[in-house]
């Protein structure tokens, strides 16, 4: 160090703290202020038993984690896991996020990781983590949202903390029940939709025996587009069903067309029964109502013949484009009554 050096250092008082440059390079002080990831022992670091990823991930499977892994061995961990403390076992941590590349790394049969430590960390921002790199499967999304209703969470909390829609934790709470047929086609992974199997709970609550018989069908493809002809299938079927029955259907236990059947009936009653006169309209009352919305400054109408997902929701369809969607009801302004008919 030069004399000049020296003496602005007396003048500073600072003579006996020393030489610092050797603290620049020091790994050791690296994280203390957060300024960059400590190299910690893997044999240190536990995977957090209750992160949301699932062992059937696609992400923990033998070949996916053989591929990273590869890349460890040539380049290293480019970025670094996040760890917090272990409460119960000083000296160890548990990861918040990284687990992937934790394993990969024991693959590569390195001794250690870097990682950076954050002790505020909990299970929303693990699973907050996942979603937004579209690592998480539809039933690990719906386990953790089951896990939080369980300690009494509200939806719309649980859907503020994972920055999603209450509708997107509707759906996913769809899945903690399933009537069996449909459990089996998302369990056997046929369907993975959270949409598609939405649609076929629906349709399945009209037409059980239908939807089974459909399902059954091995070959069948489940998508959007089968789910949607589907349902559009069964409500035809159903508006036909209700109906007039054509007159000279023959009644299977009878033998006698419904025109035959009213005859006797007739004989029997001795009389002709007399024609109904068409009622009058009420000129006060609406014969079909179209409800005009507003919603993020867009005109829409409120579908009134599609059950919401939760109270205090409708589904609208804007006017512009069609497009249907879900929305909180505080959220809509109301704007016209009108008469469809």
């Amino acid at each position: 160090m030069s004399a000049q050096k020296e003496q602005k250092m007396e003048g500073l008082g600072l003579e006996g703290i020393g030489d610092l440059s050797g603290l620049l390079n020091d790994p050791e002080n690296t994280n203390g202020g957060g300024a960059g990831p400590l190299e910690l022992a893997l044999d240190l670091i536990d995977e957090d038993p209750n992160q949301p990823r699932t062992e059937d991930n696609p992400g923990f499977s033998k070949s996916s984690l053989e591929e990273l892994a590869a890349t460890i061995r040539h380049r290293g961990v480019k970025t670094p896991i996040s760890v917090r403390e272990n409460q119960d076992e000083p000296g160890r941590f548990i990861i918040n996020h990284g687990a992937r590349r934790f394993r990969g790394s024991r693959i590569a049969e390195k001794e250690t990781i870097p990682a950076f430590i954050d002790n505020d960390y909990n299970e929303a921002d693990q699973v907050i983590e996942n979603l937004q790199r579209n690592e998480l499967t539809a039933r690990e999304i719906a386990d953790y949202i089951g896990r939080e209703l369980a300690k009494d969470v509200k939806k719309g909390d649980i859907a503020a903390a994972i920055g999603k829609s209450a509708a997107f934790v509707s759906q996913h709470v769809t899945l903690l029940d399933l009537p069996e047929p449909i459990a089996e086609a998302f369990n056997t992974g046929r369907v993975n939709d959270v949409t598609v199997i939405n649609e076929l709970v629906k349709a399945y609550k009209k037409n059980p025996d239908e939807v089974v018989a459909w399902l059954a069908d091995d070959e069948q493809e489940i998508t959007r587009g089968s789910v949607k002809l589907l349902r559009e299938y069964l409500d035809d079927k159903r508006k036909h069903e209700d109906e007039e029955r054509d007159p000279n259907t023959v009644d299977a236990f009878t033998g006698q067309t419904d025109a035959e059947g009213d005859d006797d009936q007739e004989e029997e009653e001795g009389e002709t029964p007399p024609k109904k006169e068409p009622k009058e309209q009420d000129p006060d009352k609406l014969k079909k109502a179209i409800i005009m919305v507003k919603h993020d400054e867009r005109m829409g109408r409120l579908m009134l013949n599609r059950r919401p997902t939760a109270e205090g929701w409708a589904w609208i369809k804007y006017e512009d484009d069609g497009h249907e969607f879900e929305a909180d009801l505080g959220t809509v302004e109301l704007m016209a009554l009108m008469d469809g008919a």
